[in-house]
Formats: C-alpha cells, structure tokens, sequence
C-alpha cells in the first residue's frame, strides 16, 4: 500500500504521529488475530501490544515490499507460538469455571465458545489457515506468504481443517447449523461476531 509506504518512511525519521496512525490502523485487526491464539483478551492485548513492538525494534531494517500488515500478522503468529509454546502444560483453555460462567448468557456465546473449541483442537498448523484465511479474511495467497509455505499446502491445510471443524461441531449436538460447507467452500457462519 502506498499510504504504508508514506507512514514508514516518516515513522523511520521519528514521526511519533505516524507511528500513532500505524497502530491505529492495524491494531483491532493484530488483537482479533491473537484473540484466536489465547481466550484470555489481556493475553491478546499483551500479545498484541509485544507485535508493535517488535516492529518498531526492527522499523531500521525493515524494506517495505507489499503490505505491513502482512509482516504485523507474521511477527504475532511468532509471538503466538511463543506464547502457546509456554502455556501449553499450564492449561489446554480456559479453566472450567469460567466456561461455565458463558454458559449463561447468550447462544452468540455458546456457539462462539463452540468454534472457539473447534478451533483449539485443530493443529497449529490447520488452525493458523483457518485464522488467517476465515476470521482475518486474508487471501489464500496472503495466507501463504504470512506462514511462508506454497499456495497448495495451504490449499491443502484448508480443506483438511475444514474436514475436522466439521467433525468436531457435528459431535456437538445441534451445531451443525454453525457451519455450512456449501457449493463455495465453505464458511463459518458468525465470524464477524467472534471476537
């Protein structure tokens, strides 16, 4: 994008206002993304805040080739493996308690909670095509570039994730309807909602 290019080149020369406009810009998107990777939003935040950061650490080097969010989206894929990596053995999600604190409110929360444990359980693999290319609405050949694989793997990780968000709902009663594998390929009902 050009309006990045321009903001890069003055945040390199110490524009404090354009370095405000760049968070701004991509800051809900950068959130939503770690918000899929920890159900915890002060997690996300702080996951989130940590991907800006390294940014701007590394704004000297940086050689703008195309889109910044891309290269956003690639640091917190990085700091989210980071942060899975250490909190695995801690906890699989979150503590049952507060799963069963959702379950009063309303069925937006329970069929997000749902996706939201579909999508745990997918491979980190599976889950970051998923992510990417569904709730970030990335293309598939963005999506390919942010997690520096080919096109046909990501293809490929697409369709078996697909394969398994549909077992693992349909072992969910009366989740079907939550998601529709039509003639398009498929798509999660309420996405926009999730986060």
């Amino acid at each position: 994008m050009q309006q990045d290019f321009l903001l890069i080149h003055k945040m390199k020369n110490g524009d404090e206002a354009a370095m405000e406009t760049f968070v701004r810009r991509y800051y809900a998107q950068i959130l939503q993304y770690c918000g899929y990777h920890c159900t915890n939003r002060a997690w996300a935040e702080d996951l989130t805040q940590d991907t800006f950061e390294h940014f701007f650490r590394k704004l000297a080097d940086y050689k703008h080739r195309g889109k910044a969010l891309n290269y956003l989206y690639t640091i917190a894929r990085n700091l989210c493996i980071d942060w899975e990596r250490k909190n695995r053995e801690n906890a699989v999600g979150e503590p049952v308690e507060e799963k069963e604190a959702y379950a009063d409110k309303s069925r937006m929360v329970v069929e997000k909670l749902l996706i939201e444990t579909a999508l745990a359980r997918l491979p980190a693999e599976l889950r970051e095509v998923v992510v990417l290319h569904f709730f970030q609405e990335r293309s598939l050949r963005e999506t390919a570039g942010i997690l520096q694989i080919g096109l046909p793997l990501v293809k490929y990780r697409l369709k078996k994730a697909k394969e398994q968000l549909r077992e693992f709902l349909e072992e969910e009663e009366g989740t079907k309807t939550l998601y529709d594998c039509g003639s398009d390929g498929g798509s999660l009902k309420g996405r926009e909602e999730l986060y």
